[in-house]
């Protein structure tokens, strides 16, 4: 997957960067092009001219490179390179870069390629165990997952300040092997394909501040259209009452209800190649939500009955006016789980069904990782390991694609 691939490594100021020339070698005797952009804090650790040694290639050191007293040269390095490259790889990535990474800032050359960039990017942390396990550092790496960005896991051993735990960057040997999967993965195979996904919970308003609602993060849908988007698809997500940041190259329309829901779906699923329901739309809605604040007096004051009313089956109802799309939903079960998600499949007329336990560990409600098992029409029955949402949406992919007329 290496040979002829054009790499990008962002090199930023950790003590590991003394490690990065071995990993440019090593990805230059497999056949890879391999550019470097380095922070003007990596330059402490590591010269512009070993890199550039190593790579065959000119180093951009600083957001403007060679730059010369009382001269002023144009371009547009940082598009360029943006444009060029099929996968980045910044490492070692430190606390400092991850907050900008996650907070848009592009105060350094590292920095402001990944604003750039239209390939996907790795980071690969490498800090003390403190600063890796201080809860803004794991808040902006769960901002960069939910962008999209792959993060390697540090790894666990002795520092450099002497003290041990996980914050060393990961061998050469995996972070190659996270490229090469990386570039397998990031192939245009649904370019020209348009996607529909739902994700997220809806909200059935029982008065203007209190509804029935459920726990989905939205978490996978959003995984699913950030993968399908990646892999050139044309996406459309439909999300309900959700804040996480949309996914680029996304079309999302936000809806509150089920009958929202409903609506928008019917509005978009014309013309789709895949149509992915993944959202957790409620079952049931309030038969006459009150118009005003309901009190826990008079009338209430010893309780109160709520009559409700079933929603509409909104992936029932795609199933049957389906015109050719591969079609796949959602079971989530706590008991007998394939045995319900096959009946699901078989009821609503799918081409897969995805089935996951919230009570397994690694499947809840909120989490980054998921645990699924993937049932086609035919019954094939594929239980997955553990794995973060992203891949778990690739996977899928992977099965609808092979779908496709």
């Amino acid at each position: 997957m290496l040979k002829g691939s054009h790499i990008v490594i962002g090199v930023t100021g950790g003590i590991a960067a003394y490690k990065i020339p071995l990993l440019v070698r090593d990805l230059k005797r497999s056949g890879a092009d391999v550019r470097v952009v380095m922070s003007e804090a990596a330059a402490e650790f590591v010269t512009p001219m070993t890199l550039a040694t190593v790579s065959g290639n000119d180093v951009v050191v600083g957001t403007f490179p060679a730059k010369e007293k009382g001269s002023a040269r144009g371009g547009t390095w940082h598009i360029d390179l943006g444009r060029w490259a099929n996968v980045m790889l910044i490492a070692p990535a430190t606390a400092n870069v991850i907050a900008k990474l996650a907070s848009g800032y592009a105060e350094d050359a590292v920095a402001t390629l990944a604003l750039a960039l239209r390939c996907p990017l790795l980071v690969a942390p490498s800090m003390d165990v403190d600063m890796w396990h201080h809860p803004s550092t794991q808040e902006n790496v769960l901002a960069l997952k939910q962008l999209g960005y792959r993060v390697l896991p540090p790894e666990e051993g002795e520092l450099a300040s002497g003290l041990t735990g996980p914050g060393r960057l990961p061998e050469i040997a995996v972070m190659i092997s996270a490229l090469e999967e990386t570039l397998s993965r990031s192939r245009d195979d649904l370019k020209k394909k348009r996607v529909l996904v739902t994700a997220g919970p809806t909200y059935e308003p029982i008065d203007p501040v209190r509804f029935i609602g459920n726990r989905s993060s939205g978490k996978m849908g959003f995984a699913i259209a950030n993968a399908a988007a990646q892999r050139g698809a044309t996406v459309t997500l439909i999300a309900g009452n959700i804040q996480h940041k949309t996914p680029r190259n996304v079309q999302r329309i936000d809806v509150s209800t089920a009958a929202d829901m409903y609506d928008a779906v019917m509005a978009n699923r014309s013309k789709q190649d895949i149509i992915i329901m993944s959202a957790a739309v409620a079952d049931f809605t309030p038969v006459k939500p009150s118009s005003k604040k309901l009190k826990k007096t008079g009338a209430n004051a010893g309780g109160m009955t709520l009559e409700l009313t079933a929603t509409k089956d909104i992936l029932k109802e795609v199933g049957k006016k389906n015109a050719g799309s591969v079609l796949v939903g959602f079971a989530l079960e706590t008991h007998d789980g394939v045995k319900h998600a096959k009946e699901k499949l078989k009821a609503k007329k799918l081409d897969l069904i995805v089935l996951n336990n919230p009570q397994e560990k690694g499947a809840g409600f909120g989490t980054d990782t998921n645990v699924v098992t993937i049932i086609s029409r035919s019954g094939k029955v594929e239980k997955l390991p553990k794995m973060s949402k992203f891949e778990v949406a690739h996977e899928l992919l992977d099965r609808a694609a092979k779908r496709l007329k």
